[in-house]
């Protein structure tokens, strides 16, 4: 029976890959198959991930690379392209968060935030897009988050807020644009997960007891499950789509 998750011969490039979520879904890439190229600014941390999935069997290209800035977008997507000779799974994954009431955030943590958060998205996905659209093939996986889609009890990031919110729209609209050339694009917005955002603390556990219908924050590898389904053949006919893992936090 064929292995629809099987990802050989596929190359995946992973935003925010030296910590938390796009740490955990490089390897998971690595580990059913793809040659990985893993983006992040802390190079040092890159090269302990590419140590991990080597060590695995694994192939993994560390790139330093800002995604907010794009002349380091084109460099790094060109470094890809030139390693590997094409890109074919893209994670948006690269975050920032801003905590601050709105009466005392500054303009700069505002733009910093969008900037990383959704302008990085739209950069990365011009300049893989642009090789998937030659190749007729794409898979791009964008995180959202809940907080794009609920604002969150006495939660002060409205930076953060305002840029997942647009992550949704923004991959319903470039899945309708790319559908001719093969591209899928959907969207993984995550709960409370553990990161180096996110300490999950006696006090974040008693807050996920009163607002997640599981009482619990999330552990990675729930999340792996979907981006594997998303960057296979398997959902070759799903695009557009938003898929919340939040122990049922959205459906309340």
């Amino acid at each position: 029976m064929k292995n629809y998750m099987d990802l050989t011969g596929r190359v995946a490039v992973v935003t925010g890959a030296s910590s938390g979520i796009g740490y955990e879904y490089a390897k998971a890439l690595a580990g059913n198959g793809a040659k990985v190229a893993a983006f992040a600014r802390r190079i040092e941390k890159l090269n302990k991930l590419r140590d991990e999935i080597e060590a695995m069997g694994g192939v993994c290209l560390p790139v330093a690379c800002d995604v907010s800035k794009e002349d380091q977008v084109k460099a790094g997507v060109a470094k890809t392209i030139e390693t590997f000779g094409k890109i074919d799974i893209l994670i948006n994954n690269a975050g920032a968060i801003a905590v601050s009431p709105i009466e005392k955030l500054e303009l700069e943590d505002w733009n910093r935030v969008l900037d990383v958060s959704l302008t990085g998205y739209f950069l990365m996905a011009r300049e893989c897009g642009k090789n998937m659209i030659e190749n007729h093939y794409g898979r791009i996986i964008n995180t959202a988050s809940i907080m794009g889609h609920i604002s969150g009890l006495n939660n002060y990031n409205i930076a953060y807020n305002a840029a997942k919110g647009a992550v949704p729209n923004f991959t319903r609209g470039l899945a309708q644009e790319w559908a001719p050339y093969g591209i899928t694009v959907n969207a993984i917005g995550p709960g409370m997960f553990p990161s180096e955002m996110l300490e999950v603390n006696d006090d974040i556990k008693m807050y996920l007891k009163a607002r997640c219908p599981m009482g619990r924050a999330g552990v990675l590898d729930e999340l792996c499950g979907q981006m594997l389904l998303f960057a296979s053949d398997l959902t070759s006919y799903t695009t557009g789509q938003t898929i919340y893992i939040d122990g049922g936090w959205t459906c309340v």
